[in-house]
């Protein structure tokens, strides 16, 4: 069978070629570059922690030269209003340093110069995010797909890009300019080629939204900063040459990102006005006309609000910034392209290996698409009116209805990957869903279509791992079984419900996992959770019920991949209408 051929070898690209070869489908890969990536320090990126697992499992190594957070700070003029502790999860290694202690020279809580309210709100300890450089991001990509060693699995073809796509039933023909200017022939086409993207338009799909919707001036300076390994955001900053907001964000080796929110319109940020803004910043953060710093990179960021109509036409489909472009928060839009690689690759894989339901296929951009689309509608409503003078109580009445949180709160939210700004999608109304929840069906702490937690379980060679190291291949079912920690797996292996239990997950239409867990969130003794390969839970069942378990499991596939036949057929026959059209 022909490879699947992925458009562009950005992040999103080099991320979607590493998970599929990790799934055993060859794939060609389309470089336009020379196979380099220019080292800007001021273009970095953040990895929450589903993201950075998903690159640990794919053996991306970018998460070992990543800075965790220890902690964010909000401030609103000259006074902190709120701290949230952070914590690295399992896969961010050693705890960080301890948060610095007040004295340290920088504002601390009591500090009421502007007579500003008080928040002592506990907020409680959450995951670290982490934070580098794209390059290096880049770097460990690369790595990782050298270190496959298998040209029949992985070709990168550089200096080569896409210039005509053409579909028929079986595959998909693709003519490349460049060093390599020839036809051709793929099983399938993503096209991760960024924001002006060819296969996008071969694909005749619109790309509508909006045009600079958000500008920030970004610097990457080493220095020291009163709150060493911290995230700050501060709203609302006394000096005269800051106009709403500047957010700084730890990188390695002493370096920080540093984020101005620009006013509307386009006028130019000369070299003068960005040293002003770095002087005056670092001077009230540090209490210190002459802060010594060293400027290394600088930038303008312009924030893009656009959604592509369609992310699949027949055997091509769209990821990453071809489909979407988002990051009103300054780092969001790469994130939410590995996350279409997580959705997708596992669907691409059982279509090559396997065939798939056209339900399975549609299912990439109906979650996806709509996930997006829901975070996209929230940054367009949210963010100017809590950018605005006393614009927090229309925030409430239109998009949060009931809410009690202050706009400060909102933002953070979204910078730690929590709220309606930047908490993980959850995929509630997923074709892949049984049409009614299934009999014996029960809640727990994760909503169905939700990323399951990374709880500790025990694998079935006895290994006690987490839950998202097993993710990406197959379906997951996890039974909850207070107790087995003690106990000797060969004697509950064949004790109680595991016996019938393994003899239903034998039977799945699926490959699938039988993984066994001492206690999940909410979950009562003997639930079974049936998990999604991308981590998504699709479905919680009391006790082992094995109609209900392959119901919901010939769901999570598609359904029947007979039908994907007649699909493809379809798909092209709507391929030429919108050709013609």
């Amino acid at each position: 069978m022909d490879p699947v051929i992925v458009a562009g070898a950005g992040p999103v690209g080099l991320t979607l070629a590493l998970a599929l070869a990790r799934l055993d489908v060859p794939v060609v890969l389309f470089d336009e570059t020379t196979g380099g990536d220019e080292p800007r320090l001021a273009r970095t990126v953040v990895l929450r922690p589903d993201t950075a697992a998903l690159l640990e499992r794919l053996g991306c190594r970018a998460a070992a030269g990543a800075r965790p957070w220890t902690g964010w700070r909000t401030l609103r003029r000259r006074q902190l209003v709120r701290h949230v502790p952070l914590e690295p999860g399992p896969l961010f290694g050693a705890p960080p340093p301890a948060a610095s202690a007040p004295g340290d020279g920088g504002p601390q809580e009591g500090d009421r110069r502007d007579g500003a309210a008080r928040d002592d709100e506990p907020e409680a300890t959450v995951s670290s995010p982490l934070h580098l450089p794209q390059h290096e991001l880049t770097r460990a990509l690369r790595a990782a797909l050298a270190a496959i060693g298998d040209e029949d699995l992985v070709r990168i073809v550089p200096g080569t890009r896409v210039e005509t796509v053409e579909q028929d039933a079986r595959g998909v023909s693709v003519r490349t300019r460049g060093a390599q200017a020839t036809w051709w022939r793929g099983s399938h086409l993503v096209g991760c080629d960024g924001p002006r993207s060819t296969v996008r338009k071969q694909l005749g799909v619109r790309f509508p939204g909006r045009t600079a919707v958000e500008r920030h001036a970004v610097a990457a300076l080493r220095a020291d900063l009163p709150w060493p390994g911290e995230a700050v955001l501060h709203r609302s900053p006394p000096w005269r040459s800051i106009d709403a907001e500047v957010t700084a964000r730890p990188l390695p080796h002493g370096v920080w990102r540093i984020d101005w929110l620009l006013p509307p319109g386009r006028d130019l940020v000369t070299p003068d006005a960005l040293m002003v803004r770095v002087r005056d910043t670092l001077a009230g953060w540090c209490e210190d006309a002459a802060v010594p710093y060293e400027l290394l990179d600088t930038g303008v960021h312009t924030v893009h609000h656009r959604l592509a109509r369609r992310w699949r036409v027949g055997r091509a489909f769209l990821a990453g910034d071809a489909a979407h472009l988002h990051g009103a928060l300054g780092t969001q839009g790469l994130e939410e392209g590995l996350r279409d690689v997580g959705n997708l690759a596992w669907k691409l894989s059982l279509a090559w290996h396997h065939g798939a339901s056209d339900a399975l296929l549609d299912s990439y951009q109906a979650e996806r698409r709509t996930a997006f689309a829901a975070r996209l509608r929230t940054a367009d409503q949210a963010l100017p009116l809590v950018r605005a003078a006393g614009g927090w109580h229309a925030v409430r009445r239109t998009v949060l209805p009931g809410g009690t949180r202050g706009q400060d709160a909102l933002l953070t939210d979204g910078h730690l990957g929590r709220g309606p700004l930047g908490a993980p999608p959850v995929y509630n109304r997923s074709p892949l869903a049984a049409a009614a929840p299934p009999e014996g069906s029960v809640t727990v702490g994760t909503p169905t279509g939700a990323p399951v937690a990374n709880v500790r379980v025990t694998a079935p060679d006895g290994a006690v791992v987490r839950l998202w190291e097993r993710l990406g291949r197959e379906l997951l079912v996890v039974l909850v079984a207070p107790g087995t920690g003690v106990w000797d797996r060969r004697h509950w292996m064949r004790a109680g419900l595991m016996p019938r239990l393994a003899a239903a997950v034998t039977a799945l239409p699926m490959r699938t996992e039988l993984l066994v867990a001492e206690e999940y969130p909410g979950a009562p003794a003997h639930t079974v959770l049936l998990v999604r390969p991308d981590g998504h839970l699709a479905a919680a069942l009391s006790g082992v019920r094995p109609a209900e378990l392959y119901a919901c499991a010939d769901a999570a596939r598609g359904g029947d991949t007979a039908r994907g036949t007649d699909a493809e057929q379809r798909d092209h026959q709507d391929t030429e209408a919108t050709a013609r059209r």
